[in-house]
């Protein structure tokens, strides 16, 4: 027979009330009787209801994830099962629970965020990325409602946010691939209106000008999507009357599609990285070079910002940035 609120007060010799105080970790309650009533808790191993517990404080414990359209197929792109592990593992260290919506498009994310404050269904809500005039974004300010942003925001004034530091990222990167002897680099890229991409795109065109290496809008291509159809069309494109001795693709599916292409026409003298560093790199022939960008602590440190905010244990912090560190390996030559 399960153990109940009562059986704890009867147990430690307070009231039900008292032991709901407790749970909610209210001010009030003496450390004294506090120090008792978690004994008995501990004792009787009570597992709190967390709904009825939700309901004495106005609150849910529940926070609401709306994922972008490329994370439907989440083994086809990891980032996001990475991003999700990173939340879950902070969110039930603090016994909150998250539920997730998949948009297909930014009519059906305005929609599921409107619900889930509309409805009060969750305390707080978790954006998995950020692009110029982000509509949601701004409702979200607007009716004051606590949420994080996985990406940094064009304006981060009163935006709780985590991110790598893309800029420096792909500067880096590039700045290596100069050092082992390449002049023609080209950069496959996707979702040019994300702040991730616009970032990256920065970082690669300024690595090249401090270099002396003249940008070619010719080996410069992008697609609508972070996949390996996008990356396969990109290199195509790319190849078509172009010279280039090393390849950049700002996400790892779009790496595969171009090493798709230069698998079909038996092209091995191009070195390629790509960014995420998902597990399926390894498995590749060759091996793709990749910047890890650390996706579960991006998820994590989210998570912690939103809860710290939502437990009134706010600091100063009010963004992380994430370290990045390449991974080298067969592909990049």
């Amino acid at each position: 027979m399960a153990v109940t609120i009562r059986d704890v007060a009867r147990e430690a010799n307070v009231a039900t009330s008292t032991v709901s105080r407790v749970l909610s970790n209210n001010p009030k309650i003496s450390d004294e009787t506090k120090n008792r009533v978690q004994e008995a808790i501990d004792k009787l191993n009570y597992k709190p209801n967390a709904i009825a517990r939700g309901l004495a404080n106005n609150k849910t414990r529940i926070l609401g994830v709306v994922l972008p359209n490329e994370a439907q197929d989440l083994f086809g792109n990891p980032f996001f099962l990475q991003a999700m592990k990173g939340m879950s593992l902070y969110a039930q260290s603090k016994d909150y629970y998250i539920t997730y919506a998949f948009s297909k498009d930014d009519e059906s994310e305005k929609k599921y965020i409107m619900d889930f404050t509309n409805s009060k269904l969750v305390d707080g809500v978790c954006l998995l990325r950020a692009k110029d005039n982000d509509e949601m974004i701004a409702y979200l300010k607007e009716i004051n409602f606590p949420f994080v942003v996985i990406g940094r925001p064009e304006d981060t004034d009163g935006v709780l946010w985590v991110d790598n530091d893309n800029f420096q990222a792909m500067y880096s990167l590039v700045n290596k691939l100069v050092h082992k002897g390449h002049k023609d680099i080209g950069l496959i890229y996707a979702k040019e209106h994300w702040n991730v991409s616009k970032d990256r795109l920065k970082g690669y065109e300024v690595a090249c000008e401090m270099n002396g290496i003249n940008i070619n809008k010719n080996i410069m291509v992008g697609g609508e999507a972070f996949s390996e159809k996008s990356g396969y069309e990109a290199m195509q494109t790319i190849l078509k009357g172009n010279k280039v001795s090393a390849i950049i693709a700002t996400d790892d599916l779009l790496a595969f599609g171009a090493m798709k292409v230069m698998e079909e026409k038996g092209i091995n003298d191009i070195a390629i990285v790509g960014f995420n560093n998902i597990p399926l790199d390894e498995l590749r022939t060759p091996r793709l070079a990749s910047v890890d960008i650390n996706p579960t602590n991006l998820g994590y440190y989210a998570t912690k910002l939103l809860i710290d905010k939502l437990e009134n244990n706010e600091s100063e912090k009010k963004h992380y940035i994430v370290e990045t560190h390449l991974i080298e390996r067969e592909s990049m030559r």
